[in-house]
């Protein structure tokens, strides 16, 4: 099988993981789980040169260097630099056109957390199989618990080995809807991973979206090589509307195709998650710093020099970085994004 091409999404403005996470350092470049960045973790689960093409990187200016310094190492790695954010469905575009139209592409977002890589590798094979006979493939994380926090997708007749059509997509759901879709064991998660021809992908776009795909291919048609990297046509690029590829292609494909994944995924996308990402003591407590914990359970602390003493609280957040102080409940670190220091960082 024709080796698969790693795309990998780094953008963000980093406000919910605030204050660890900043725009102008966000969570794709920073060691949350284990030693590794979330971004060098990406790449290094899509890095075995039996199945993986090198990777490209589509990302921003503001992103550019912790980019090209944590792919140090990679030889053949390619980064588009967006000239502005448009979205998942532009980013997506730009990686496409660059590549033959019988490339299989995985589209990996740089900021999320996998436990077990033989299990994504497996997974991303299943799905680079269907999206070689044209099916536009996304991963679907096995449901754990009634989130509604993701989008789900309700699995559909069975394709190819191991594959399901997807018989809808649906946004976030209320905490009922998602027990409803826990208990029926038919609904998955929808983690933003996908994998795609090339051609095919771009075919479905024009259908879909034929503006976003006239601009792409403009700005890429205008664009310009430096070294590495590669420069689309800024005024292009510009008149492309923002939108996410499941709104502009998958929810509207007759070819939408899904992978069942159990791969220890999480998105990391708050502090509570981060959290239960992590490895805990017979408590549940989680530390990273200079901390001293007493009577306390499922308590996150992270403090990059001051100690830190905790007594006797129960799933609360405490995170020191530089002159910023959070303390939050679990159910309040939903809103660490809205935080002034946060949007203003």
């Amino acid at each position: 099988m024709t080796k698969i091409t790693p795309v990998i999404l780094c953008g963000g403005s980093g406000t919910r993981l605030w204050p660890r996470s900043r725009a102008s350092f966000p969570k794709p470049f920073l060691p949350l789980v284990g030693h590794e960045t979330l971004f060098e973790g990406t790449v290094a689960r899509a890095s075995d040169p039996a199945a993986f093409a090198p990777p490209i990187v589509v990302t921003g200016t503001a992103h550019l260097d912790h980019v090209e310094r944590q792919l140090s190492g990679h030889e053949g790695a390619q980064v588009i630099v967006e000239p502005s954010a448009r979205n998942t469905a532009a980013a997506i575009a730009l990686a496409a056109l660059r590549l033959p139209e019988d490339a299989v592409m995985l589209v990996c977002p740089s900021d999320h957390h996998i436990a077990d890589s033989a299990a994504f590798a497996s997974a991303a094979k299943a799905a680079a199989a269907l999206a070689a006979e044209d099916w536009l493939v996304s991963f679907g994380i096995e449901a754990k618990t009634p989130e509604t926090g993701f989008g789900y997708l309700h699995r559909g007749e069975a394709i190819g080995s191991g594959g399901f059509k997807v018989a809808r997509f649906v946004e976030k759901p209320d905490l009922e809807r998602a027990q409803e879709f826990l208990a029926s064991g038919e609904y998955a998660w929808n983690g933003g991973i996908f994998a795609f021809r090339t051609g095919a992908f771009l075919k479905e776009l024009g259908e879909h979206r034929p503006a976003i795909l006239e601009a792409a291919r403009a700005a890429v048609a205008t664009g310009r090589e430096e070294g590495a990297r590669f420069h689309p046509d800024a005024e292009a690029f510009a008149r492309i509307d923002s939108e996410s590829v499941d709104y502009a292609v998958m929810e509207n494909t007759s070819r939408a195709a899904m992978v069942p994944a159990d791969m220890g995924w999480s998105d990391i996308g708050n502090w509570h998650a981060l959290r239960d990402a992590r490895a805990g003591d017979e408590n549940g407590n989680r530390v990273s710093g200079r901390a001293e914990l007493v009577d306390c359970r499922n308590v996150l602390v992270e403090s990059d020099g001051p100690r830190v003493s905790v007594i006797g609280l129960e799933d609360v957040i405490v995170v020191v970085d530089g002159d910023e102080i959070l303390v939050t409940t679990i159910a309040g670190a939903q809103l660490v994004g809205k935080l002034s220091g946060a949007v203003n960082q």
